[in-house]
């Protein structure tokens, strides 16, 4: 029976490359000398820090166009609030998505019932797998689930026939 798993995965090493490309640029760049700018990658996390919020929006600016020249979904971060460090200092955390949440889970699989399709959802942690008779149904249920969740970078795999 042909199926595929629909997943919600960032390319980890070019966004770190993307991480450290900005780092570079932020030490190259005239307007950044004698700042506190600065960028880190922590896991799932990105954090910026700076004098001022301004500076943040430069720093994410860059970040997000290295992100973009790599071919990753800016879609995969989740910009977090400023916050004021000690003095005049302010950072932010932007959070990198990695797995479906389980309600996106339940919207994916509410769609794909009500679409009237001959396939099964099965949520399967942070993937959900579809399956189905037929590989033209699978490929009308991609576009279906792109459809109804535009807001999410996801991703088919583990494609089987």
């Amino acid at each position: 029976m042909p199926s595929f798993d629909t997943v919600l995965e960032p390319d980890r090493v070019e966004i770190k490359n993307a991480v450290d490309q900005t780092a570079k640029e932020i030490g190259n760049r005239f307007d950044f000398k004698g700042t506190s700018a600065a960028i880190e990658l922590k896991e799932n996390d990105i954090v910026l820090s700076g004098d001022s919020d301004f500076q943040l929006a430069q720093i994410d600016d860059i970040l997000r166009a290295k992100l973009s020249k790599r071919s990753v979904d800016v879609r995969f971060l989740d910009a977090g609030k400023i916050e004021k460090m000690g003095g005049d200092k302010v950072r932010q955390v932007l959070k990198v998505r990695e797995g479906i949440a389980s309600e996106d889970s339940k919207k994916i699989q509410q769609a794909i019932k009500g679409s009237k399709l001959k396939l099964q959802a099965a949520i399967q942690g942070e993937a959900v797998r579809v399956s189905g008779a037929k590989r033209d149904e699978l490929q009308a249920a991609m576009a279906l689930i792109r459809q109804a969740l535009p807001d999410l970078p996801l991703s088919f795999n583990n494609f089987r026939d």
